[in-house]
């Protein structure tokens, strides 16, 4: 019966120790290693991970005692479960195989799987440490959930009670429009369908594909209960990038109250479960309406307290001011004492002012006493003049006949101040109103004793004064007789 072992060559003389080739013994090895382990489970922590551009995964598996090369194939890398990295203990499912040209042996993997909750656990606070020092957990990044959303996301999958959680909480609370994105919430592939689905929402409403749909106002991220090996797909690094970068708020909901997952800290909000995440989303409708109501009722009541003290503040202003009526009496009462009293007051003020013109009429003197008394004045002076002349002349004579002149000089002296005492009587006689009046002029005055220059400031029947040369003589104006002036009767 073949074994797999190598065939013993022919006996050889005087030796004991079979004699194999190279290829014959690597052979050998890889038909017992593959014939006795066969398909197998290996624990170990991940170091030295490659990963090639011909899309194999190179890695090597240790423990505190050993370590064996590992390897997937490009065909197995979607069927892994998770994404291999240094560090990371897993549990490697495959089959133990040599590779005989290095004399080598290799656990070709087809399927990895975290090794406990240890192993989950500290992966996820390694990315939970880095992502907390880019800021992504941080509190002021955070968006304020919207009061009332007109339309809710929800990515969550199809099966299970979480997506009839959320309908019937919305709709008993608040009924909103709901865009729901199915996806996968475990297993291989559902942290690229969530991180697919959350990116997928913030692009609604722009053009291209969905948009005709209407972008969600907030979004709802949840599934039910389960292990944290069920729960990985919300600890994935693309999956909380995309909740980072989503313009929507994030609601997330994933388990029970007691599981925490590291979306919880990335969202905008977290809901211990998922009818409570619809619950955060909407108000209750019943609960709007009575405080709306209140609220009304209060701004009614504040108003009607508003319009009461204004009216009082209003009653006190108007009792305060005096009565128009009676205002408007006593003022028409006083407006007419004063037109009384003007009425009154006019012509006797015109009458004193009359009076106090004739008054003064009365004081002027008359024109003619006026010119006796300037000529008389005009007629000493000229004597006192012919008097001084004569003093003068004979003071001149004295002076001359002490100094014994000759009388030629005192003569010449004479004649040249009578000479000049001449021009200067002409020169009065010229000026004086008499010599126009010799001429055959005459001056008119009105009754008040004014000269008269103008005819057109006479009036038929009015009396003047004519001042004649030698004497005055009262006249009385007559109309004009066709294109004569009018005439003077004497």
């Amino acid at each position: 019966m073949d074994d797999g072992s190598p065939t013993p060559p022919a006996s050889f003389p005087g030796v004991n120790v079979p004699e194999y080739s190279v290829s014959e013994i690597s052979g050998a090895i890889k038909r017992t290693l593959e014939g006795t382990f066969g398909r197998v489970r290996v624990r170990g922590e991940i170091t030295e991970f490659k990963r090639y551009s011909s899309g194999h995964l190179y890695f090597s598996l240790k423990d505190e005692g050993g370590k064996i090369s590992g390897v997937v194939w490009r065909g197995s890398v979607s069927r892994l479960g998770l994404a291999p990295e240094n560090g990371l203990e897993i549990i490697a499912t495959g089959r133990v195989s040599s590779y005989g040209e290095r004399s080598s042996y290799q656990l070709i993997v087809e399927k990895m799987e975290y090794a406990g909750e240890g192993a989950l656990l500290a992966r996820i606070e390694r990315l939970r440490q880095r992502l907390a020092q880019e800021g992504l957990f941080d509190v002021e990044r955070k968006r304020q959930i919207p009061r009332l959303p007109c339309v809710i996301g929800v990515v969550t999958s199809m099966q299970g009670a979480v997506l009839h959680d959320i309908r019937t909480t919305i709709a008993r609370r608040f009924p909103r429009h709901l865009l729901i994105w199915p996806v996968a919430v475990q297993g291989e592939g559902a942290a690229a369908q969530i991180a697919s689905a959350i990116e997928g929402f913030s692009l609604l409403g722009r053009s291209g594909p969905g948009e005709n749909l209407p972008r969600p106002d907030v979004l709802i991220v949840a599934r039910g209960g389960g292990s944290l090996e069920d729960l990985m797909a919300f600890n994935d690094e693309a999956v909380l990038r995309a909740v980072a970068a989503c313009p929507i708020p994030v609601i997330s909901a994933v388990g029970h109250e007691t599981d925490t997952t590291l979306i919880d800290f990335v969202s905008d909000m977290r809901a211990p479960t998922p009818t409570a995440a619809a619950e955060l989303a909407v108000p209750v409708r019943d609960e709007l309406l009575a405080d709306l109501t209140h609220r009304i009722a209060r701004m009614g009541s504040a108003l009607n307290r508003i319009a009461q003290t204004a009216r009082l503040r209003l009653d006190r202003a108007t009792s305060g001011l005096p009565d128009l009526p009676s205002l408007l009496s006593t003022a028409r009462m006083r407006l007419d004492d004063r037109s009384h009293r003007l009425d009154l007051a006019l012509p006797a003020l015109l009458e004193r002012r009359k009076a106090a013109l004739g008054a003064a009429e009365r004081h002027m003197p008359a024109p003619s006493a006026l010119f006796s008394d300037r000529r008389s004045r005009l007629s000493l002076d000229n004597a006192a003049l012919g008097a001084a002349m004569a003093a003068s002349c004979r003071a001149a004579e004295a002076r001359l006949g002490r100094q014994r002149l000759t009388a030629a000089p005192l003569q010449a002296l004479c004649r040249e101040r009578q000479a000049r005492l001449s021009g200067v009587g002409n020169v009065l006689e010229s000026v004086s109103p008499r010599a126009v009046l010799d001429r055959g002029y005459v001056l008119v005055r009105d009754a008040a004793g004014d000269a008269v220059t103008r005819a057109a400031g006479l009036k038929s029947g009015q009396h003047v004064t004519l001042v004649f040369a030698d004497d005055e003589r009262l006249a009385r104006i007559e109309a004009p007789k066709d294109t004569a002036q009018g005439a003077l009767d004497l």
